[in-house]
């Protein structure tokens, strides 16, 4: 159809989900928190007491930016906004004596402004120690030199918050433009009264008509969270322009029960049997789950399940149905209202799996809640569930999320499917159906959280392509393994990007703070736009192309109009897809090695890569984001890359980079507007666990790991007109890049076909 949903797009304006204060990261590898941000609005601070006006030391919010990057600062010329004001306390009754009583303001000079903001670029919250020690080098007293720091902290956050409204606002502009056009096609398309078609092709209709209705419920969604950012409008209440429409302010309830024939109470109902049954799943031992002794994988017993949970519509003869049932345990590092929110927050979901997730929608919201962490919330929400390659294909599934408190220590998220969606609905929205799932979250200490995730999926059997068979009907493909790996992985990674005391050795190349932070968030924004391109969602059109060597390469391509952060014009995607004999872990390894690029990486001059910088996002030394610089004949280029990996999945994800541009950000500017196209690969387990063949005492023998299932996808430039078409010139280079790669690596690790 053509139609865009919220998904992890590199401009999406969302605040980054989590934004917590600053953490402290110790060389252990312990997170803490380290205190509560106050919000300090007024854009001057004058002097005054410790706990007035924008704060002192910890209790500012901490803006990590160099000083480069801020707006214009008044100099001592124009007058300082750092000036200290004394009162002589006197009281004049004569007015013409008042208004010649003028405070005196204190003009720094150029040489203490020079000092002041080279300690602020290195510690913009110094202590007590080093205003002492400032105060005495340039001649001011201890509080002159405190309220300077606080006024510029202050001018910092002013500046970044008139840039960030600026934006909010020309995206609220765009939404309602959006939100205007999908009312009309709906009111074309429905009636205004009952919502649905009127027309007496009601079958053909029914899909169009539904994925309007999830887009325009996301694009009022994504409104009031940017009204509520701005503070224009509080959340959930409606513009003047949407005021007095009928057909937008239907209730909920009016709502479900014209699509379910389900009125508010059955549904909740139909929530809460779902709690119980998640709750007895996540809890419960043998004979429920039973550990296979050869992969430790707990296995559902299915009879003991329904002697349990009695199925009241088991699926029929005529559909075959496969069940995919998993279990996992693990801990986050990250508070449970934090967890809690971004599990409820669909932005924030998509952000936290954007490997597995290429779509997802809240349709509308049953119920909100009690409080700020939403207990009793209810919500019927739409997701398209992906693996990074386009031979496997996605899979869409409407259910209800229920949020409830079980204990002062524990909450549930539970997601169950709910039958009868509509009556004409298209066939592939219901292929995959959720049985009760979800996940027990308790609270630990320390902002640590224990998550048992319970994956119960229902699904119309096909055809998979044989490479990728065994890992999808095993279950492990979409199930709760795959989805804590990555729920640990994205928490570690907030965690090192909020960190303020990183230890050297895990920012190498990078000195200041708002470098750092910079660098990660341009990685990552690379990585979720090499997520988006790969999979096989409705977004993409694939065509598989005749090859000589007989790999199976698929292309797609898109058009960027206006999006500044990629290269403007047409863009070709090509993956394919391998299985390699080879153990993920080293490959992970041998593709993230600088100084093995050249092995493979066919756009490498032959010399080694040179690092620059080497930022730690994670425990695991492979989780590590990299700038690398290669020489070739015509110039030197830059590499960005984001290594990620977790106990199922990894990726390497790579793109060149301006050099001046890069060199910006390395000092802490905006990293939004830098275009960037990315490339790399996607390593997977192949699903089939191996036994050692000998009895020996040597470990290497005794592996029970299994190959790799290797993605690789190049993303190129094919022309800088959007409006022109793709010619067979460009899918012959990528075509060529992606067979000459795959040769180096098979020749590399001596694993060649036949």
């Amino acid at each position: 159809m053509g139609l865009e949903m919220s998904n992890n797009h590199p401009t999406s304006r969302t605040k980054d989900f989590f934004a917590s204060p600053a953490l402290s990261l110790t060389l252990a590898g312990v997170f803490r928190g380290a205190g509560t941000p106050a919000d300090a609005r007024s854009p001057v601070v004058e002097e005054g007491d410790e706990e007035s006006g924008g704060g002192g030391g910890g209790r500012d919010e901490m803006v990590e930016i160099s000083s480069e990057n801020t707006g214009p600062v008044r100099s001592d010329e124009d007058g300082d906004a750092d000036a200290v004001h004394d009162d002589d306390g006197s009281d004049d009754d004569d007015m013409n004596k008042k208004k010649k009583k003028r405070k005196k303001y204190h003009r720094h000079t150029a040489e203490q402004i020079r000092e002041m903001e080279a300690l602020f670029k290195e510690s913009p919250h110094p202590d007590e120690k080093q205003r002492q020690q400032l105060s005495k080098q340039l001649g001011l007293a201890p509080r002159q030199v405190k309220f300077w720091f606080q006024n510029r902290r202050t001018q910092i956050k002013a500046v970044q918050e008139r840039h960030e409204n600026s934006l909010l606002k020309s995206e609220i502009e765009k939404l309602r433009e959006e939100n205007r056009s999908m009312r009309e096609t709906i009111k074309k398309a429905c009636c205004s009264n009952c919502g649905f078609a009127t027309s007496s092709k009601a079958g053909t209709i029914t899909t169009e008509e539904q994925q309007l209705r999830i887009e325009n419920a996301r694009l009022k969604a994504e409104v009031d969270k940017l009204r509520a950012t701005i503070g224009k409008y509080p959340p959930g209440t409606a513009s003047p322009s949407s005021s007095g429409n009928d057909q937008e302010n239907r209730s909920s309830l009016d709502y479900y029960t014209g699509i379910f024939g389900l009125d508010k109470s059955r549904i909740s109902e139909i929530a809460n049997q779902a709690m119980e049954e998640v709750t007895k799943m996540a809890t419960a031992a043998e004979p429920l789950w039973i550990r296979s002794v050869e992969s430790r994988r707990e296995i559902l017993n299915y009879d003991e399940y329904l002697r349990v949970f009695p199925v009241e519509n088991p699926s029929n003869g005529r559909v075959k149905r496969s069940i995919e049932a998993s279990r996992e345990t693990g801990v986050v590092f990250v508070d449970l209202p934090r967890l809690v929110q971004a599990f409820m927050d669909v932005n924030q979901w998509k952000e936290m799996f954007p490997c597995l997730i290429s779509k997802a929608a809240t349709v509308d919201v049953i119920c909100s809640g009690e409080g700020v962490n939403r207990n009793g919330a209810i919500q019927l929400m739409f997701a398209e569930l992906q693996m990074l390659t386009p031979m496997v294909p996605t899979r869409e599934v409407y259910f209800i999320r229920y949020c409830k408190q079980l204990t002062a220590e524990r909450w549930a998220i539970v997601d169950v499917s709910i039958d009868k969606v509509e009556e004409n609905m298209d066939a592939s929205l219901i292929k995959c159906r959720k049985r009760p799932s979800g996940c027990i979250i308790e609270d630990k200490t320390n902002g640590h959280c224990k998550v048992i995730w319970v994956e119960h999926l229902e699904c119309q059997k096909s055809t998979v392509n044989t490479m990728f068979r065994s890992i999808v009907n095993s279950g492990l493909a979409f199930g709760a393994r795959h989805w804590m790996a990555t729920l640990q992985l994205q928490c570690e990674r907030l965690v090192f990007f909020m960190a303020t005391n990183v230890p050297t050795k895990d920012s190498v190349g990078v000195t200041t703070l708002a470098g750092r932070k910079s660098i990660l968030k341009l990685a990552q924004r690379m990585t979720w736009s090499f997520c988006r391109a790969l999979g096989a969602s409705s977004f993409h059109t694939w065509t598989k192309i005749a090859t000589k060597g007989g790999d199976d390469i698929r292309v797609a391509s898109r058009k960027n109009l206006n999006d500044p952060g990629e290269p403007l014009g047409v863009i070709l995607c090509a993956v394919s897809s391998v299985c390699l004999p080879v153990a993920p872990h080293v490959l992970f390894d041998f593709l993230r090695d600088e100084s093995r690029r050249n092995d493979w990486d066919i756009m490498s001059s032959g010399g080694p890569a040179q690092s620059i910088a080497n930022l730690a996002k994670g425990q695991d030394r492979g989780n590590a984001v990299t700038l690398q610089a290669m020489k070739s004949k015509e110039n030197n280029i830059w590499i960005l890359q984001d290594s990620c990996t977790n106990a199922f999945e990894s990726m390497v994800v790579y793109a060149p980079v301006d050099i001046t541009g890069m060199q910006s950000v390395i000092t802490g500017c905006d990293s939004s507007n830098i275009a960037i196209l990315s490339s790399g690969f996607s390593i997977l387990p192949d699903g089939f666990e191996t036994r050692p063949l000998v009895i020996t005492s040597k470990p290497e023998e005794k592996t029970m790991e299994g190959g790799s299932l290797l993605t690789v996808a190049f993303q190129v430039l094919a022309n800088s007109t959007p409006t022109a078409k793709l010619t067979m010139e460009s899918v012959e280079t990528v075509n060529t890049l992606i067979s000459c790669t795959l040769q180096n690596i098979k020749t590399s690790l001596q694993c060649e076909d036949g």
